[in-house]
């Protein structure tokens, strides 16, 4: 046998115990970023998702799509509004939002995938009233906080053997759609499944303790670190959201969260299972 053939052989031998842990559990990744922007890092996301699949896991994906909706508003005439960093959605815009992430984004997700196996399907927050919300501030319109999260239709399809690939547009109790943040969509869901794991594919490292100083990445903080580098300022604004939303969903009974660099081919299988890991886990 080959030195090369021996690690490779070693690299699964080192997989076997986390398969074993993760077997059944669901886990929900919460997509975007390059990963999601640049084709071949795409491929390799829909690679790991589908083989955690294979090997017994019970992935969730869901997925934002800023810069999607925003290109095709300008395809469409109508420039892009931003108040304190969030999307000013009115009643033409939220048309153009569900265009944008349920016609558009949630099939290439779906596409993607099911080049590796025929598992994965697009749903919305819209379907079965996935997602109730509520306006979360007039000054944006038809943006949404999450309320409650309806989970019957998501675990119907993970018992089938299915891979959700989950659109926020949500819809408040008169069945008006909202936008929705893609972070705090992915806490809520991961809360409402208590799911064994919530990751977050971001376009850095990790969580800094002095951005950009590599050598300040945390590797693994709980929910009071997390709190307290919030509090210190230590955290660039950016991703203030994403880390709320992890303590909330930790808070919901989450066993682990992750922040993840989605730049890093094959980032969720080091993550899940090598014994190093990459970027930031929280714990509760």
């Amino acid at each position: 046998m080959s030195t090369a053939d021996a690690g490779r052989a070693e690299i699964l031998a080192e997989a076997l115990p986390y398969i074993r842990e993760f077997w059944g559990r669901t886990v929900v990744v919460k997509y975007g970023g390059h990963a999601m922007v640049e084709p071949e890092l795409a491929d390799l996301f829909a690679q790991d998702v589908v083989l955690m699949h294979l090997v017994g896991m019970r992935p969730v994906v869901v997925h934002g799509g800023g810069p999607q909706i925003s290109d095709l508003m300008r395809r469409l005439g109508k420039e892009p509004a931003f108040v304190d960093g969030l999307r000013v959605t009115d009643a033409e815009t939220v048309d153009i939002v569900r265009m944008a992430l349920v016609g558009k984004v949630n099939r290439d997700v779906v596409t993607n995938l099911n080049r590796h196996g025929s598992y994965a399907v697009g749903v919305s927050g819209e379907d079965a009233r996935l997602l109730r919300v509520g306006p979360a501030d007039e000054r944006l319109g038809f943006v949404g906080d999450v309320e409650k999260v309806e989970p019957g239709l998501l675990e119907r399809m993970l018992r089938e053997d299915l891979i959700p690939v989950l659109a926020t547009v949500g819809v408040d109790e008169h069945g008006q759609a909202y936008n929705v943040n893609a972070d705090v969509v992915a806490a809520a869901v991961a809360a409402s499944l208590r799911a064994e794991k919530l990751i977050y594919l971001t376009d850095v490292a990790g969580v800094y303790r002095d951005y950009p100083d590599a050598s300040s990445v945390v590797s693994r903080t709980d929910v009071a670190g997390l709190e307290a580098l919030i509090e210190a300022g230590a955290v660039a604004d950016g991703m203030i959201p994403k880390l709320e939303s992890c303590v909330r969903a930790l808070r919901g009974g989450v066993g682990r969260a992750h922040i993840l660099d989605g730049r890093v081919p094959h980032v969720l299988l080091l993550e899940l299972f090598t014994r190093a890991g990459v970027g930031t886990m929280v714990t509760p």
